[in-house]
């Protein structure tokens, strides 16, 4: 059965962007950067892959997953992001429709499920937080590029999720000189 991996840059204080989709304050520089491009390529968009000479094959995953504000960050310049990817976009918008993109207003948990039951590589969860939130209960790892930022407020990693403790297995973590710590989880 094919995994849901939710990978995602948050800051310290548990956000994925500020309050108004802010991101700049995630690092992009440092040593952090080749080693976890080189292992998460298939997260870069094709676009950004293909200016750096970056291959999109890999065999974490084939399909990814975004709430509308996540897929809104590259509109106009990117309105295809992941083109190396099957890209499920949930919206209650009725957008234009766009080569290579499915957009849908179907209950994330259902997609998801149809998804795990396909035949295939690994489902990336993109985001956003509220999306994230949705699908909780359907994540089988979370994989955190976790930058050494404070920012206060903003759009929190599981959204508004509720009291819901729930323990994870650590399965690796990586530190780097930039202070961005790659950490990875299963469910236990």
């Amino acid at each position: 059965m094919r995994e849901l991996t939710y990978y995602v840059a948050v800051t310290l204080d548990g956000f994925i962007a500020g309050p108004n989709g802010e991101f700049d304050f995630l690092l992009a520089e440092g040593d952090h950067r080749d080693a976890i491009n080189a292992r998460f390529n298939q997260t870069i968009p094709t676009q950004i892959n293909e200016a750096l000479g970056i291959p999109t094959d890999g065999e974490l995953f084939d399909t990814v997953l975004m709430g509308w504000n996540t897929y809104a960050v590259g509109l106009p310049s990117m309105p295809s992001p992941y083109r190396h990817l099957r890209q499920v976009v949930f919206t209650s918008r009725a957008p234009e429709p766009v080569d290579g993109v499915e957009f849908t207003d179907r209950d994330p948990v259902d997609v998801v499920r149809e998804l795990k039951s396909e035949e295939g590589k690994g489902i990336w969860l993109c985001g956003g937080g509220a999306l994230a939130a949705a699908l909780a209960d359907e994540i089988d790892r979370l994989v955190l590029k976790i930058n050494p930022v404070l920012i206060g407020d903003g759009i929190p990693l599981f959204g508004r999720r509720g009291y819901a403790p729930e323990a994870l297995a650590r399965t690796d973590t990586t530190a780097f000189e930039s202070g961005v710590v790659l950490a990875e989880y299963a469910r236990a």
